[in-house]
Order: C-alpha cells, then structure tokens, then sequence
C-alpha cells in the first residue's frame, strides 16, 4: 500500500480536470451545406381541407435556423383578440443538427425582430420540431414532421454561404 498525500491527491486531480475538459471553440458551426438558404414551404394539395394549415420559410444560416410561422385556421384556438380572424404568424429561432436522416431543431418562438418571447398570443417557450428528411436536392428539400406526419416540401428562394461568426 503506498501513501499519497493530500497535496500530491489535489495536484493529481487538478491535471486529471484539466487534462479532461476543454472549452467548446467560440465560433458557430458550420452546419448542413444542403440546407444554407432561404426555403419557402409549398402549399400542401389539401390545405383547404385542413382546419389549420400551416405555411413556414426558414432561413438557415450555418448551424443556426430562423422561421417564419405563418397560420390559417378555420377554428378559434385563442382568446378572440389574438384569433385575428384566422390569420398569425409567429417566429422562432435556434441551432438545428442533422443526425442521419432527421433534422433535429431546438431554439424558442421569438417575436417578429427575433428577440425572445416571453408572453403574448400564441405560442411561447422552447421551439423543438423534428423532421425525417426524405430528399434533399439543389433546390427542393422533402421533409415529413415526425410529430404531426405531415409531409413539407421547401423551395429554395435565396442560396446563403455560411461565413461562422463568433459567438
């Protein structure tokens, strides 16, 4: 059995910590070279049967996505000030990451400057869809939400280079 003591056990905990931990680089992520750009959702071909139809434009910049969240609805799911007749919109942002074949989102519903929402009409809180990407080309990505089954097809609008900025 050998002594060690307690100066030499704290010295030797020190180098294990810093030999094991290291801060994350402080610049964004690349992300997916497939989705850089501002994609329009096209119109699904029963949306008017639909009781609520849901149109998104994203704008993925590097690892990081904005989305515009523009609804019509044919039943009053709010209090009647925010109903505004069946037509909103709401906005979120966040990081997302592909892992296979599903996009993976996380950020928070915004207002329309994109600075946190913390109370109003709609939704609040943390934004965190899922989707299966089933295709993705130049121009026209396909994507099925894995929560509402729904497929999405999005047209690209405008082709983004990613240029990482610092956190």
């Amino acid at each position: 059995m050998t002594y060690r003591s307690p100066a030499s056990a704290s010295l030797f905990l020190i180098l294990f910590l810093f030999s094991a931990c290291r801060f994350n680089p402080n610049i964004q992520k690349s992300g997916s070279p497939a989705f850089q750009g501002v994609w329009e959702e096209a119109p699904l071909p029963f949306k008017d049967s639909l009781l609520l139809n849901v149109k998104h434009t994203f704008k993925f910049t590097c690892d990081s996505f904005y989305v515009n969240i523009e609804s019509f609805s044919k039943v009053n799911y709010y209090a009647d000030s925010c109903f505004k007749g069946g037509h909103w919109k709401e906005y979120a942002k966040g990081n997302y990451v592909i892992r296979e074949d599903t996009l993976y989102m996380v950020g928070a519903f915004t207002h329309a400057n994109f600075k946190q929402k913390l109370a109003g009409c709609y939704r609040t809180g943390v934004y965190n869809p899922k989707f299966l990407i089933r295709k993705t080309d130049a121009e026209k990505i396909e994507l099925v939400n894995i929560h509402q089954h729904l497929p999405m097809s999005l047209i690209l609008k405008e082709k983004i280079t990613c240029n990482p900025q610092p956190l």
